[in-house]
């Protein structure tokens, strides 16, 4: 049978376009001014002006939600640690694993001199572990010691690869330099079915829509401010080491490791957050009440 088409509420009816736009030119200015850092600095006027202006919208984005009569987002989705936690979790966790894909892939091509088929070749043993562990360990693994315990098992393993990249050398050897790092990534797939289902579960029946878009902006969110911060940070400390007299592949390694330490920072943080924040869910009440004996006639 076919799902009920359902075409929203419009705007005529009130759709709340206001907070679609500041919560957009928000996002959009924040990691405009990011990128840019590099040209300005940051402490100059075009970036604390236009990052004052993002947090400005965002927060404006904010106050919309707590009084339009259809908010895009109500703010009561955000009442449930375990959601909120989620979300926080989340932006943490994917801004410093999506950088770790790029930053990576650019290590190897800039560092190391491989080419471009050579650097998919060599990040794939990561994409492979990745996902055979998110289908066909995670869920058992969640089922077993709830889905808590395996997201914070999953950024362990994740702050383990990013500390190993924080020592990684110019003439790293992939066997023993890289191969356990790409080893270690295979956190992520416990982390993301984790997280989903600690935050879809957590939500009442009637945002589990709601639950299920924000948590995709999150995670969009993160990447792209995960990847601006952290390629911004690595070139400023790669410029400075080449003013200090360090050759290009040092200078280029140092930046990395600079992206690779607050990569670990930031998951330790999300593990922080998991172990203070998250609890597990309860389980549904017809899961705990027994059902009641129904008295037979002899």
């Amino acid at each position: 049978p076919a799902l009920p088409r359902d075409r929203g509420i419009g705007l005529a009816a009130g759709a709340d376009l206001a907070g679609a736009l500041l919560v957009t030119s928000g996002l959009m200015l924040g990691i405009y001014t990011v990128v840019k850092v590099e040209r300005y600095g940051w402490l100059s006027a075009h970036t604390l002006g236009l990052g004052a202006a993002a947090l400005v919208l965002l927060a404006g984005f904010v106050a919309r939600q707590a009084t339009a009569a259809t908010p895009l987002m109500p703010l009561r989705i955000l009442r449930s640690r375990n959601v909120s936690g989620a979300y926080a979790v989340q932006l943490l966790t994917l801004s410093a694993m999506f950088s770790f894909q790029v930053i990576v892939a650019l290590y190897l091509q800039q560092v190391l001199g491989y080419g471009a088929l050579d650097t998919g070749l060599a990040m794939l043993p990561s994409a492979v572990a990745i996902g055979v562990v998110s289908l066909f360990v995670s869920a058992r693994l969640s089922n077993r010691f709830g889905e808590r315990l395996v997201l914070m098992a999953g950024l362990v393993l994740l702050i383990g690869a990013m500390l190993l990249l924080t020592r990684v050398p110019v003439d790293a050897d992939y066997v023993t330099d890289l191969l356990p790092v790409f080893v270690l990534a295979a956190g992520a797939g416990l982390v993301l079915p984790s997280l989903t289902g600690l935050g879809m579960s957590s939500a009442g029946p009637d945002d589990a829509g709601l639950a299920s878009g924000l948590f995709n902006t999150v995670q969009q969110v993160g990447m792209a401010l995960g990847v601006a911060v952290l390629t911004t940070l690595a070139a400023s400390r790669t410029e400075s080491l080449r003013a200090d007299g360090h050759g290009d592949a040092a200078a280029l390694t140092g930046g990395y490791h600079l992206a690779f330490g607050i990569s670990a920072a930031l998951l330790i943080a999300a593990l922080t957050i998991s172990l203070l924040v998250l609890r597990r869910p309860a389980p549904p009440a017809d899961a705990t009440t027994p059902a009641e004996s129904v008295p037979t006639n002899a």
